[in-house]
């Protein structure tokens, strides 16, 4: 059913539009021949990835700080595959997986066509906790940042989602009213429980089959977003 109300749609990027697993898992893959670092890739992006996500959870809630989040989760997941690595390397790797994570441009099935079916009738955004330094790096790369008429971002606001004041703060920068708006995103949490309780609309891009509530929308591809906008 087409919700007639909104005006403007705000996307999350990573995991959203930006297939970051993807892309991490090609720049570890080229920062491990830089380094030297002899691992099987498959191995360790089986442990890397569910750290991944509970240091992010961890920053989401401001439990941790950027350079936590950016060592713990390389030492925790080489410490787990039973591979010795020293601090130097940790964060040598730390700063060049920064360096190259934008550097790769993989979306997921159906972005370009979405943006393009959705940019002539509504003003499209993007809210995002990712790193400021690289996140427009990955909108360039991967080409849709002239989709987009604002990015708010993380970095800059001081807060994360699922804080109210990000949401706010886009709504401000968007010029947009809470009641016209929808968010889309893959984290239950910080992206459809946080706009929904400032007022947003919110559909839940479902693509890992997580269980969730019955009455939240949601969507397994991209695509489906037409059936509502």
């Amino acid at each position: 059913m087409k919700i007639k109300t909104i005006k403007h749609v705000f996307f999350d990027l990573d995991h959203t539009l930006w297939d970051f697993d993807k892309n991490s898992a090609l720049t570890f893959d080229k920062i491990f021949k830089i380094h030297d670092v002899e691992v099987n890739l498959k191995l360790f992006l089986e442990v890397y990835e569910p750290i991944n996500l509970h240091y992010w959870k961890l920053y989401g809630s401001e439990k941790i700080d950027k350079m936590s989040l950016r060592h713990g989760r390389l030492r925790d997941a080489f410490i787990e595959i039973g591979y010795s690595v020293d601090e130097v390397l940790i964060r040598d790797l730390a700063v060049d997986y920064i360096k190259y994570l934008s550097s790769f441009s993989h979306l997921f099935d159906g972005t370009i066509e979405l943006l393009e079916y959705l940019q002539p009738k509504y003003q499209l955004h993007i809210i995002t906790n990712g790193f400021e330094e690289a996140q427009l790096k990955k909108m360039n790369s991967s080409a849709i940042t002239p989709y987009f008429n604002t990015v708010t971002n993380a970095d800059a606001v001081g807060v994360k989602k699922p804080n109210p004041i990000i949401f706010d703060h886009a709504l401000t920068i968007a010029n947009a009213k809470p009641n016209e708006s929808i968010m889309i995103g893959d984290n239950y949490e910080a992206d459809i429980l946080g706009a929904l309780n400032v007022g947003y609309d919110a559909i839940f891009f479902n693509y890992r089959n997580d269980e969730t509530e019955l009455h939240i929308k949601q969507i397994k591809h991209l695509s489906q977003l037409k059936k509502y906008l």
